[in-house]
């Protein structure tokens, strides 16, 4: 005989008590799963989202982030001659070159972290195009002036709209708020790139040279000229989506390992709760699946009612702590990015990869906690179970 999944769907409302409780405790396992997933997704979305795919970033090899890595001053030159790089409205190069450095700041709770300073030049805003001031006004490349990401003004009182930060035994002055659109630039300060090689007395040296290219599908032939020259065999070229995405690896990967080990040892405990329930639903319809066993459905049938009533219960749960975590999207958090040793302020990020992870995840518990009950039902003897044995 078929399958009685008519008796698994009217049980369910004959057992809401011990159905909900089940049903929570995954959906909690879910929720914890799910808002890793986003987590580690949003880092890697926010970092992404610092790029373009006409840019390409140029570092030191070897070097994990910019802070790590010198270009001296003979060197952008050499750069400055290469091929396929755009140019400005003003007819100049679309290169900008970035000298980076890591201060600290103090935390409304007394703490401190570590944050960004940028400095750029007039070409960078072409460049990044999605850089916009939206409060004050633009730094004056002459003054210890600077403007701050918005996230970075969200968080320190000092970095709010007139405010000032003390760089390398100076204060400057918060003359300006920009925003990035949700990059990793909203959690930066940046500043006049010559201020900063004076102030960190870092000569002429830059950590990074950010251009444009006049055609993002000109790419491959820039490296070939890149690599043609031997004086840039220390340095190396990257779209610079895929540098900010590599950036990203280390945190998010970290992310993903320890999220994903806690949410195991929740798992365990979630789908232990959700065996014992089934359990019990076993002993308390004995007599109903001797009954089943004496109408003539078969082992496998009862096996496979038993397994699917499970798998529904584990699914359903995914869904509310899916829809639970996606609630996570409203806000943002800020963590220390291993690559730049700074603070990074990103957003839960929901992507259809981690829907179906979890999703997964459900499935996989529920078949965990539901096999051996599903088994111990199926075995049950037709006579003992019709008294109820």
């Amino acid at each position: 005989m078929s399958v009685p999944f008519k008796y698994m769907i009217k049980n369910f409302g004959r057992r809401r008590l011990s159905t909900v409780i089940t049903l929570a405790g995954i959906a909690l396992v879910i929720f914890v799963f799910t808002a890793v997933l986003m987590m580690a997704n949003g880092v890697k979305k926010t970092l992404v989202a610092t790029g373009s795919p006409d840019n390409v970033v140029i570092t030191r090899k070897g070097s994990n982030g910019e802070i790590s890595s010198i270009i001296l001053g003979e060197t952008q030159n050499v750069v400055a001659t290469l091929p396929y790089i755009a140019k400005t409205p003003d007819g100049g190069q679309a290169v900008s070159y970035q000298p980076v450095v890591v201060i600290s700041l103090t935390l409304p709770d007394g703490g401190l972290t570590n944050v960004t300073v940028r400095g750029v030049t007039q070409q960078t805003f072409y460049i990044h195009p999605n850089v916009k001031i939206i409060e004050g006004r633009m730094f004056n490349p002459a003054l210890r002036e600077i403007i701050v990401g918005q996230s970075i003004a969200q968080r320190f009182a000092d970095a709010r709209l007139g405010g000032s930060i003390k760089l390398a035994g100076d204060y400057w002055k918060v003359v300006g708020i920009f925003s990035s659109g949700g990059s990793g630039f909203d959690s930066e300060i940046w500043c006049d790139y010559r201020q900063i090689q004076d102030a960190f007395h870092r000569g002429s040296s830059v950590s990074s040279i950010t251009l444009k290219l006049d055609n993002p599908g000109d790419y491959d032939k820039f490296k070939q000229a890149f690599l043609a020259d031997r004086r840039l065999q220390e340095f190396e070229p990257k779209p610079e989506q895929q540098y900010f995405a590599d950036q990203s690896e280390t945190l998010t990967t970290f992310i993903r390992v320890i999220g994903i080990f806690v949410t195991v040892i929740f798992s365990i405990g979630a789908a232990i709760g959700a065996m014992i329930t089934m359990y019990a639903e076993v002993a308390n319809r004995t007599k109903e699946i001797g009954t089943l066993r004496a109408l003539g459905f078969s082992r496998r049938s009862i096996l496979t009612v038993f397994l699917f009533e499970a798998v529904i219960i584990s699914i359903a749960g995914g869904i509310v702590g899916i829809v639970l975590a996606s609630l996570l999207r409203f806000f943002s958090v800020s963590t220390m990015n291993f690559n730049s040793f700074a603070e990074l302020t990103f957003n839960f990020s929901l992507s259809p990869s981690s829907i179906i992870a979890s999703l997964v995840f459900a499935v996989i518990m529920g078949l965990f906690g539901g096999f051996f009950p599903s088994a111990r039902a199926s075995r049950l003897n037709i006579v003992n179970a019709l008294r109820g044995e």
